[in-house]
């Protein structure tokens, strides 16, 4: 591939000159990853850490090894009847074999990852509603839970024709073929099938969003995949046999992508931060001695582990062959990016991107000028607008430049629509286009920025969460009459749940017999809100509709009060006021009194302090008054 460096929009443009058929080599994941594994077979493919004490101890796979666990993989599934329209379902943490599951299901059918943290009845809806026939999971295991799981929902899923059971024995009898000891027994050369792939197949479908109801998937064709993983080859200097650390789960498009595909189709080297990823306390611990021990040049991350990394000392690790950070997912505050270049001594690119664009659709350039705070420019052969809409979510006109409008996508990366038709209502305000449900505008240079969500979808650490997983429970618990499931800011994870509720009103109930009630009856943990705040009445628009942006702003003030609470011996009074800003979307308002002989440096200096891990703006003013 030749270098093409990203600095500006004329950059992209006159890149985009040649047809991105012109460019691509493999219009499908199987040729793609093929053409990878050729480069040097005897390469490392992937090296696996089992935990952060024995990073130096790790197991490791050649490409030569890697490329035959796909084909075996693959012929595997089609001997259990496994074609093109068919879908793998997996419950895998991060291991090598959830590559060979991932890729190997794509060359024999259509694969399906799964959260495995979800709870059984959100993972039961998303495989009846995918048409799971086989089912791959890890067997049992100390701290696990994963195997009872597909215990519990096996005999309600129609169209299950086997389960595949990794690291554990076959029983098959009970239709569970153990992985480890069948897979070998496949050929490992080439597909059995002799399937001829064509790039608009359907690769994957990926559950999005909600998770109660009808599951929200996107299905991926492999064109969509293709042409992500080639995208994803401009964001910065990326070549064959250098390491990428991946962290984040595999069942996320950004893990199975960026750290996935992309590192794969160049010959490049991957190392699989344990099962558990960054959520491994000993990968943390230990992640600056990691990247000095395989010499890692980039990894992608989410605020949250940013965030915890700043907390871990550098120590004299040399971690000099880093040479950037890709952040995205959640919003990432200016303090916290300034915080962990100093140091770290990295570059941190900050991106953009969804489940339904297949990963990325903008990032900051690496050879470029870098806004923080911002999103950065669209990639090369995918455009995105900011759209003013109507009521109805229809195309009224293209936003003028930093007017606020509705944030769209389109190019080859993009889905072509969710699996169920339900859900593609309103989502297209032109043909072809998009409509993420963000906010935001762009600025003269052509950088995008975020300003707000208006589909409401709360990111917890890059999880998103449905706030309807935590209003629908609430509606049958006796007392409540209204509910509404808001973000609050949060200096680690970027933002939790919080919810408003609206009490009968003869009603008695607590908040803590609400949250009580509401971690036995919510599907996913990371759901469980953080506090419930009981209010007389519920803000509603004049049609009568929750109006969640003045809960979101109540969050906030409720937040930065109690942070501010810091500050009594510098300050007589904190008032904070939070409202929207016709340029950041949200903006807190802070007017602070100090103590006498208090300068306002002092305050200036006590207020970044507390507030610089929040995304979330503010202005600061000083009243020196009584009044």
């Amino acid at each position: 591939m030749s270098t093409f460096q990203i600095a500006n929009l004329a950059d992209i443009a006159e890149f985009e000159k040649v047809p991105l058929e012109k460019r691509l080599t493999a219009f499908h994941t199987y040729h793609l990853l093929q053409e990878g594994a050729s480069i040097n077979p005897d390469a490392p493919a992937i090296s696996f850490i089992l935990s952060g004490e024995n990073y130096s101890k790790p197991t490791h796979i050649s490409y030569r090894d890697f490329w035959a666990q796909i084909n075996r993989t693959a012929n595997l599934f089609y001997d259990m009847g496994i074609g093109p329209r068919d879908v793998v379902s997996y419950l895998l943490p991060n291991l090598p074999h959830t590559h060979y599951v991932l890729w190997g299901g794509e060359a024999a059918g259509i694969v399906n990852p799964i959260n495995p943290l979800l709870e059984p009845s959100t993972i039961r809806e998303i495989c009846q509603a995918a048409g799971t026939k086989v089912l791959v999971a890890l067997a049992e295991f100390p701290g696990a839970d994963i195997w009872p799981k597909v215990m519990s929902i096996r005999k309600d899923l129609p169209n299950l024709k086997g389960i595949i059971r990794v690291m554990g024995p076959s029983d098959e009898k009970e239709g569970i073929y153990g992985y480890d000891e069948l897979v070998a027994r496949y050929n490992g050369q080439k597909l059995d099938s002799n399937r001829q792939i064509d790039p608009l197949d359907t690769a994957s479908m990926y559950h999005t969003g909600g998770t109660t109801g009808i599951p929200k998937i996107a299905p991926h064709t492999h064109f969509n995949e293709a042409a992500m993983t080639f995208m994803a080859q401009l964001v910065g200097d990326f070549h064959p046999g250098e390491t990428i650390l991946c962290g984040l789960p595999l069942f996320h498009v950004n893990g199975t992508i960026v750290t996935g595909s992309m590192p794969f189709s160049l010959g490049a080297h991957v190392v699989i931060l344990s099962p558990r990823g960054y959520r491994d306390p000993t990968i943390m611990q230990n992640f600056y001695k990691i990247v000095e021990h395989y010499r890692a040049v980039t990894f992608s991350a989410v605020p949250t582990v940013l965030s915890v990394l700043l907390d871990i000392p550098k120590g004299d690790a040399d971690i000099s062959s880093l040479r950037y950070a890709i952040c995205g997912a959640a919003p990432l505050s200016v303090e916290l990016f300034q915080r962990f270049e100093a140091h770290s001594g990295m570059k941190i690119l900050e991106g953009y991107g969804l489940t339904e664009g297949t990963c990325a659709s903008s990032v900051n350039p690496y050879h470029g000028e870098r806004k923080v705070g911002s999103i950065g420019l669209h990639l090369p052969y995918q455009k995105m607008k900011i759209f003013i809409l109507d009521d109805k979510d229809q195309f009224v006109r293209e936003a003028e430049t930093d007017e606020i409008g509705s944030v769209c996508i389109k190019g080859p990366n993009v889905f072509s629509g969710y699996f169920e038709e339900v859900h593609n209502r309103g989502v297209w305000p032109k043909a072809g286009w998009f409509n993420t449900g963000d906010l935001g505008r762009q600025d003269a240079e052509g950088y995008f920025w975020l300003t707000g969500r208006k589909k409401d979808l709360i990111i917890r650490g890059g999880h998103n969460i449905d706030p309807l997983a935590i209003e629908d429970p609430l509606y049958r618990l006796g007392g409540i009459q209204v509910a509404a499931a808001v973000s609050r800011p949060d200096p680690h994870a970027g933002e939790v749940p919080v919810v408003y509720v609206q009490l009968h009103e003869n009603a008695s109930l607590t908040p803590e017999q609400i949250l009580d009630y509401l971690k036995n009856h919510i599907g996913e943990r990371a759901a469980i809100p953080k506090d419930v705040y009981l209010i007389k009445d519920m803000p509603l628009t004049p049609v009568g509709k929750i109006f969640k942006p003045a809960l979101r702003w109540d969050a906030i003030r409720r937040v930065y009060e109690a942070e501010l609470q810091a500050l009594k011996t510098m300050a007589q009074s904190v008032e904070v006021q939070v409202g929207e800003d016709r340029l950041h979307g949200t903006m807190a308002t802070l007017t602070i009194r100090p103590q006498p002989q208090v300068h306002r440096e002092q305050i200036e200096a006590g207020v970044s302090e507390i507030l610089g891990r929040y995304p979330v703006r503010y202005r600061l003013e000083i009243n020196p008054n009584n009044a």
